[in-house]
């Protein structure tokens, strides 16, 4: 079970507005800039986000479908603000693990309660 598709809409229209300007200075948080597949739009997206030693990954807690996902893949690359640092990630590639082994413990127990399984992991250029 990955989050639910209400839950998804309330976060965009509601926590998204208030924690998009602080989540690219609080660590575990960041905001993925990319530009919309059809449109050419810029969208920010603030998620959860976490160092590995080739760049960063992100889990899926929408799963791998949603637009910003698609968004990142089509164009194979984005631009992604953390912790007050602008990074250029390409190389998107999703990842389906049960076991949560690119994530930190605390957060791989709590992505466990809830199903997801499913990551996108960016290589830092």
């Amino acid at each position: 079970m990955v989050l639910p598709e209400r839950l998804a809409h309330f976060n965009r229209v509601v926590t998204n507005r208030v924690t998009g300007p602080f989540a690219g200075w609080l660590p575990g948080f960041g905001v993925v800039v990319h530009k919309g597949r059809r449109s050419g739009k810029e969208f920010r997206t603030p998620l959860n986000v976490f160092r590995t030693d080739e760049g960063f990954v992100v889990a899926l807690t929408y799963g791998p479908d949603t637009d910003w996902v698609k968004n990142v893949l089509a164009a194979g690359h984005a631009d992604l603000v953390t912790r007050g640092r602008k990074w250029r990630v390409s190389d998107p590639r999703l990842m389906h693990d049960g076991s949560r082994r690119p994530m930190p413990p605390g957060v791989r127990q709590f992505l466990g309660l809830v199903g997801v399984e499913d990551f996108l992991l960016l290589r830092r250029e």
